[in-house]
């Protein structure tokens, strides 16, 4: 009689339920596995073999095929050691067939029969509590992870031997049960006060942050612009338990959850470096795996040496910031990654890096220094809102002992700004049902809500008509600077948006500068 038992694959960013079925058939001793297996789930049949004889338990001396099903499912990845294993164990009547019902088995295995950390434990669980599942019995590193998931019981394994015992009923193993170890905040080690100068830079990083508007910071070389661009963190404000497992399911799926932090709690920061490929961006790969802009997601996504970027690899990102989503396309099928991040970007003027310095002349020719320029695109430029200058800091305020405002009172700005949104939003966020279509932010505004939410006086109706002339502006940059103003006007805690507010989000424009 074949045994089952249920597993979990993961396909993009959501589980698939797999029932690994194992049965005894005709011919030599040995084990097959059908049901589109990779390479790494076919090796799993020596580990299988060896960690059952490791447990103290006799390998079944017959032909067992093992079908993963559905079929039409690509199963990548060791995680159905375990279940395997376990299925095998109840085909040699050790241990009886209704054992594991109501139950979801994930692992890998050693050799010594071990239970090794497996990828995607997070949304493996989500995927056991939506279709039912009572426990789960995954990796004792990985349980704090599943344990994440509300009213599902999560069994930590050691080995296969332990799992055995257990039941067998010999030595019980006991729920998993969290702690709020995994609710401490991240140490920030930049705050905003040990940054001298730059007042007006502060500024625009406060209102990016207040409102996840997007931010390019032009600068000649040492003035400051990594160091700014590494603080902005410090100020972002907290996240919500939603968002909060929104990306820690992604780092899960991406392997990239760090060692003892099951949840994330901290706005993720990327900063990959200019020789990053396409596919390291935005996903890719045989089988998809999120990229950075996908990492960064509810984060910050900062790119140093801005126009040092493939122009092939900044143009794909005009899309995802535009629509909150990246969609990777191949001939097997379509995968969907969120990818909600805010752009910080930083570039020098020229490739010299002096163009318009004050104190040191540029050596670069005028047509250099255009076609330098002109590597990023428009249309890229114009998805944007904030283009800040960083001027080189002065001898008095960097000698001065002064210190600056702190992260933590701007953060709390900051989050009075997002309360207030959060707010605004929140009869839209419960209409909505596709979590890339949730407004949480200013800038995350569609044109409806723009419309609703964004209306301007007479004098401020005037302001944005001149300016809509004089600066050539597109109808997205109309709007993203209807979106900045309501960001500054939530700032000041003022519920219409007043010329002043406009006024100065016009000032964050891009400057022609040559």
């Amino acid at each position: 009689m074949l045994s089952r038992v249920y597993s979990c694959a993961v396909v993009g960013l959501e589980g698939v339920i797999i029932e690994v079925e194992v049965d005894y058939t005709n011919g030599l001793p040995g084990v097959t596995i059908v049901g589109l297996p990779d390479t790494a789930v076919q090796e799993s049949r020596e580990r299988v073999q060896t960690a059952v004889k490791n447990a103290g338990l006799h390998f079944p001396r017959h032909r067992i095929v093992v079908n993963l099903a559905p079929a039409i499912v690509r199963k990548e990845g060791p995680a159905y050691d375990l279940p395997i294993a376990l299925g095998v164990i109840i085909l040699a009547d050790y241990l009886p067939h209704d054992v594991v019902d109501n139950t979801l088995v994930v692992g890998e295995l050693s050799l010594d029969g071990a239970v090794r950390h497996t990828r995607g434990i997070l949304p493996m669980a989500a995927t056991a509590r939506a279709n039912g599942y009572k426990r789960m019995f995954v990796p004792e590193m990985d349980a704090p992870e599943a344990a994440l998931i509300p009213d599902l019981e999560v069994y930590p394994v050691k080995s296969l031997a332990h799992l055995y015992d257990h039941l067998a009923g010999r030595q019980l193993i006991q729920p998993y049960q969290p702690t709020d170890s995994v609710l401490e905040p991240l140490f920030i080690p930049t705050d905003f006060s040990e940054i001298k100068g730059q007042e007006h830079v502060k500024r625009a990083l406060e209102v990016a942050a207040a409102g996840g508007h997007n931010v390019l910071m032009v600068g000649s070389p040492g003035a400051g612009k990594t160091l700014l661009a590494r603080a902005l963190p410090s100020i972002l404000p907290a996240m919500s338990i939603e968002e909060s497992l929104d990306v820690t399911r992604i780092y899960s799926v991406a392997d990239q959850l760090p060692t003892g932090t099951p949840l994330l709690r901290h706005r993720p920061f990327r900063a990959p470096h200019h020789t990053i490929s396409h596919a390291g961006l935005v996903g890719g790969g045989n089988i998809p795996k999120p990229g950075e802009i996908s990492l960064a997601h509810r984060g910050v996504l900062f790119l140093d040496e801005f126009p040092e970027f493939g122009a092939r690899v900044l143009e794909v990102m005009r899309q995802p910031m535009e629509d909150k989503i990246v969609t990777i396309s191949r001939a097997k099928g379509s995968l969907t990654f969120s990818a909600n991040f805010q752009l910080l970007a930083a570039m020098n003027p020229c490739p010299c890096g002096y163009y318009g310095d004050a104190l040191k002349p540029c050596t670069c020719a005028p047509a250099i220094v255009t076609k330098y320029q002109k590597r990023i695109s428009g249309p890229l430029l114009d998805r944007i809102d904030i283009h800040i200058e960083v001027p080189r800091v002065d001898f008095e305020k960097l000698s001065s002992n002064r210190v600056g405002e702190t992260s933590e009172s701007i953060r709390k700005r900051v989050q009075t700004a997002r309360d207030i949104q959060t707010q605004r939003y929140s009869s839209i966020r419960n209409s909505n049902i596709e979590a890339s279509n949730i407004v949480v932010c200013n800038a995350d505004m569609r044109v409806g809500e723009v419309r609703q939410f964004c209306g301007l006086q007479a004098e401020g109706q005037s302001l944005m008509r001149s300016a809509m002339s004089q600066l050539n502006l597109s109808a997205r940059a109309y709007h993203r600077i209807l979106k900045l103003s309501r960001t500054i006007a939530d700032l000041a805690g003022s519920e219409e948006i007043q010329s002043p507010h406009l006024a100065e989000a016009l000032q964050y424009r891009p400057k022609l500068m040559i």
